[in-house]
């Protein structure tokens, strides 16, 4: 217990139990009694919790489904408090000021003020020069600190610098083998250094670029020994790594599709903590998707494709131990690409979001 919690305790005992005559504290009896009585009146303030019962968790995010065509906002409660009707979506930002930066298909990312559903913001690359015709999807995109926004187009293999009023102020290239627009990319991030994060799919690669196209690291997610399956489920398995983050530490923080798992690697790129489809009792890790790393160090992995037996969305700590979870069947399918907690046990992660209907 803290030196806050210790405050507490002491003031809510003081205010629940009046002092009792000092004979009355002599009997033994008497005194037991108080005490049983002020365990089970902290227990009901929520002070302590009986044993082996955590302390309920509970969490504040948006997340969308592509499968059930809505990205919503889920309170503490578990209610919702808004939603929005989606295509298909493989990238979500929650912006300072409680706007959102999704998609609404695979060419349109628009900053919607969640509540009113209004759109002060939107990109459609089908309808921009050159691209018309062309295949296009967008699999990624990200708020750029000077207000300009970074979207990646695959298809046209690039990734591209947008001014608020959308003129392209920046292009970098991208090194694909095999050009697939649904297949190029998953999420990229744009890093301090002025750098880029990919992840190219189809070759199970993470690359980082530097502002002119070449490569500054590239780390290829191994198989581990094991043939590739096909499917999406479970029983599937591969590379088809989906997201990168890049660590404090330096070290970057892989997601790896179907290959059920996350990856903590260095520059050298070896493998300095991981976590695999198994190694989380009673839950089996499917297509590993976006991720969060939280300011406790917790790690958020959605785990897309799993099935309804497993929970879509899992928190957890570095030494393995799930922290909390989510499992929405009715609200949410199979297909839970992204998510972004915001409140954790009432306290403000990226900050709040209106909490209009």
């Amino acid at each position: 217990m803290n030196s806050t919690s210790a405050a507490t305790y002491n003031l809510r005992f003081s205010l629940t139990f009046p002092a009792l005559p000092s004979c009355q504290l002599r009997t033994p009896l008497m005194l037991l009694r108080t005490l049983l009585t002020g365990i089970l009146w902290l227990e009901v303030l929520g002070l302590i919790c009986p044993a082996g019962q955590p302390s309920a968790e509970t969490r504040q995010f948006i997340a969308a489904d592509s499968s059930r065509q809505r990205v919503a906002l889920i309170g503490a409660d578990g209610q919702t408090i808004w939603q929005q009707k989606i295509g298909p979506l493989h990238d979500l930002h929650v912006l300072p000021d409680g706007h959102i930066l999704m998609q609404l298909n695979w060419t349109e990312v628009v900053e919607i003020v969640p509540g009113t559903g209004e759109i002060v913001w939107r990109y459609d690359a089908a309808k921009q020069p050159g691209n018309q015709g062309v295949r296009i999807e967008i699999h990624a995109f990200q708020r750029l600190p000077d207000g300009g926004t970074m979207v990646a187009e695959s298809g046209p293999a690039r990734l591209i610098e947008l001014t608020p009023d959308l003129r392209v102020r920046h292009t970098v290239p991208l090194q694909v083998a095999k050009p697939d627009p649904h297949h190029d990319t998953r999420l990229v991030r744009r890093l301090q250094s002025g750098n880029y994060l990919v992840c190219h799919e189809a070759e199970g690669l993470v690359r980082e670029y530097r502002p002119d196209g070449t490569t500054a690291w590239e780390y290829q997610v191994p198989l581990f020994g094991r043939e590739r399956r096909p499917g999406h489920g479970v029983d599937a398995f591969g590379n088809q790594v989906f997201s990168a983050l890049r660590l404090p530490n330096g070290n970057t923080l892989i997601g790896t599709g179907n290959g059920h798992s996350v990856l903590e690697v260095t520059n050298a790129g070896q493998v300095v903590w991981s976590l695999h489809q198994n190694d989380l009792p009673g839950i089996q890790l499917a297509w590993v998707t976006s991720l969060q790393v939280l300011p406790s160090g917790n790690l958020l992995i959605n785990n897309c494709h799993a099935g309804p037996a497993n929970p879509q969305l899992i928190e957890v700590s570095r030494d393995k131990k799930v922290v909390w979870s989510f499992r929405d069947f009715e609200r949410f399918g199979d297909s839970l690409t992204n998510s972004v907690i915001l409140q954790v046990n009432g306290m403000s992660v990226l900050g709040e979001l209106p909490a209009s209907k």
